[in-house]
């Protein structure tokens, strides 16, 4: 159903190459930054802000987080290793890939070895990348680095932290999609791996 158009206002189909309706967006310039509180695994600042088009100085608040990694660990028979946890946002257990902070000076491939390792007790030789998101660009300014980690290998127990509370769990690799499309993987960033990781699939069959 098609809504209709606000009152004074007609809508005008997009297609591909239009100019933008209110001309090119100008970039804003950073005026000043000041922090707000120290949260741990992150920090909130106010960023002042200047507007290219306007002038006009506003203010914002950002959420300053470092490199993230997670990692998609395939065994050699082809089953896809996952971890349940808690999770305290949603204050309910998700299932997610593996996944972390990269501590400073890290590499993220080894980051992601590392993770994988500690959260799942899986060992991984060699860490491919997929590729980078930023989180949520209207926040945060970092990245998350996805990787495969083919052909990992059952090494030990988890080495987990005194919060952490993981069950391990392993699935086929080809019940990836119909997890996500069921609801029982919803996190935005296992969600995006797992796109990357059958983009790169897709890509290699042909």
């Amino acid at each position: 159903m098609r809504l209709p158009d606000p009152p004074g206002e007609r809508r005008v189909p997009y297609r591909a190459g239009m100019p933008p309706a209110h001309g090119p967006l100008v970039p804003f310039t950073t005026v000043s930054r000041a922090p707000v509180a120290d949260c741990r695994v992150f920090r909130v600042e106010r960023v002042a802000r200047r507007s290219g088009k306007s002038g006009a100085t506003h203010d914002f608040f950002h959420i300053a987080a470092g490199t993230w990694v997670n990692v998609v660990p395939v065994t050699a028979d082809g089953r896809l290793v996952l971890v349940r946890q808690e999770r305290h946002g949603v204050c309910a257990p998700t299932l997610e890939i593996p996944g972390g902070v990269v501590d400073p000076g890290e590499d993220p491939a080894q980051a992601a070895l590392r993770e994988l390792r500690e959260e799942t007790g899986y060992r991984g030789r060699t860490a491919v990348p997929l590729g980078w998101v930023h989180p949520n660009p209207a926040l945060q300014d970092n990245r998350c680095f996805s990787f495969l980690a083919p052909d990992v290998v059952l090494e030990g127990e988890p080495e987990l932290d005194g919060k952490e509370e993981i069950e391990v769990v392993t699935v086929p690799m080809g019940e990836a999609r119909g997890l996500v499309e069921r609801g029982e993987i919803t996190h935005a960033l296992v969600v995006c791996a797992l796109y990357l990781w059958e983009t790169r699939a897709r890509g290699s069959a042909r």
